[in-house]
């Protein structure tokens, strides 16, 4: 994120859970990193350019996820450039999530 002129401000947390509750992600789209960027919640390992997107459109959602490390994902890179197929879905503060992006494909 630093890479692509994101400002970060890492806070380690003794309880992931409680900050996936308080920021109501489901629980079916959760991941190992919780961000806040802007009033909008980023789960998972989202690429920037599709938080880049969603602050440019500003959709009435509570954020974007990508539910648990899929390979290729930032920050899951591999040799040789594989990708798993992967979703990046915003959902809001029901539950509703939609595809906004999909990599890999």
């Amino acid at each position: 994120m630093v890479e692509t002129g994101f400002n970060v401000e890492e806070i380690p947390v003794d309880d992931a859970y409680t900050i996936k509750l308080q920021y109501q992600i489901p629980p079916a789209l959760y991941s190992c990193h919780t961000a806040i960027v802007d009033g909008y919640v980023i789960e998972g390992h989202v690429p920037a350019a599709e938080i880049t997107r969603l602050l440019a459109e500003r959709p009435d959602v509570l954020g974007l996820a990508v539910p648990g490390m899929p390979l290729g994902s930032p920050g899951m890179e591999a040799p040789g450039g594989q990708v798993q197929p992967y979703d990046v879905l915003t959902f809001d503060q029901n539950g509703v999530t939609a595809v906004y992006a999909s990599y890999g494909q």
